[in-house]
């Protein structure tokens, strides 16, 4: 059954409300919400009327997509998931737009490889072995670094969205630290992926200074006015992660010249695979190389050189020097006493 942009506008908005469990849905706040996301995509300005919203939550329910909602009412007038976990969004994808979006894949081939498109590749690879994969019951004949167990991706549409229309979030999130979960208002800036793994980059209502958020740590969130959005002035975010490996990092940090020494079984990987992008060879023999990178030293960073084990030397800063040796030491002396 053809559906039009409007009616899944609407079904996605109305997912996403229920989805919130913060708060009680009447038909009255779903004809609010569903109104307003179409005026914003669509520049519908008639509004939404209480029969159509009835509709929609019933053709949902319906097998008509294959979304089977499970859409209740409480106390006769409260609508929401039964399921908590529920999202339209994990529903399967009827054979007639796996064919629509085979067409998107086919148009977007047409601009791989210009200057401007470079970095889709990736994406298309990916979409196209998705789709042939699930259209012709295949196995993957492209794969992905992926964590089907890594948990806040469904997050990365909404939040996205809430970033490019400068709306504040009200966050739930728990730390890996925190014993309970903790809810604050934060102003969202970027969304970053680090070794798959999704970061963002927020502020708090209550600081002046910029926080990471795990989207693995975050329980829930729903947005609030955009009139309450408070702007990051004086950083290019572009700048500010290209000056470290990972997220970790703050305002205040500056970048460091740190000098390593690899060992000739390890130079050539370290050459064809770099780093960092600043990256610099000062030194090359039969021994091995020696490398410049000008980072800010963080977690990340010592993590990347403890990944080369026996393999690699920090020749500079001394700080560093000292805390990888002091690491190494510590882990030895951990299998020492193990062994006794």
């Amino acid at each position: 059954m053809a559906t039009n942009k409007s009616a899944l506008i609407r079904y996605k908005t109305i997912n996403q409300c229920l989805q919130n469990r913060f708060r009680k849905w009447t038909l009255e706040d779903l004809m609010e919400k569903v109104s307003d996301a179409l005026y914003e995509f669509e520049g519908i300005t008639t509004g939404i009327s209480k029969r159509t919203i009835q509709a929609d939550i019933q053709f949902m329910r319906s097998d008509k997509l294959g979304y089977n909602a499970p859409i209740v009412v409480t106390n006769r007038k409260f609508y929401s998931y039964e399921d908590p976990e529920y999202s339209i969004t994990k529903s399967p994808i009827k054979e007639e737009d796996v064919h629509k979006m085979k067409e998107v894949v086919s148009l977007l081939k047409q601009f791989n490889g210009f200057q401007y498109f470079d970095e889709m590749s990736e994406l298309i690879a990916k979409l196209e072995n998705n789709i042939y994969k699930s259209s012709k019951k295949t196995p993957n004949y492209i794969q992905f670094e992926d964590n089907k167990q890594l948990k806040g991706i469904a997050h990365l549409s909404r939040l996205y969205k809430a970033i490019l229309n400068k709306k504040p979030l009200y966050i739930e999130y728990k730390s890996f630290k925190s014993k309970q979960a903790i809810k604050e208002i934060y102003h969202p800036y970027l969304l970053k992926e680090y070794r798959n793994r999704w970061f963002l980059i927020t502020r708090s209502n209550k600081e002046k200074l910029l926080v990471t958020l795990a989207l693995d740590r975050i329980e829930a969130f729903y947005e609030l006015e955009a009139s309450a959005f408070k702007p990051y002035e004086g950083i290019d975010f572009e700048r500010y992660y290209s000056e470290c490996i990972g997220v970790t990092r703050s305002e205040k940090d500056r970048p460091q010249k740190i000098i390593l020494k690899f060992n000739v079984k390890n130079a050539p990987y370290v050459k064809t695979k770099p780093i960092h992008h600043s990256q610099q060879i000062l030194q090359e023999n039969e021994n091995g190389i020696v490398i410049r990178i000008d980072v800010i030293p963080n977690f990340e960073l010592e993590r990347e050189i403890l990944g080369f084990g026996e393999n690699v030397m920090v020749l500079a800063p001394k700080k560093l020097k000292k805390q990888i040796k002091n690491r190494i030491h510590r882990t030895a002396t951990m299998y020492q006493i193990e062994e006794m």
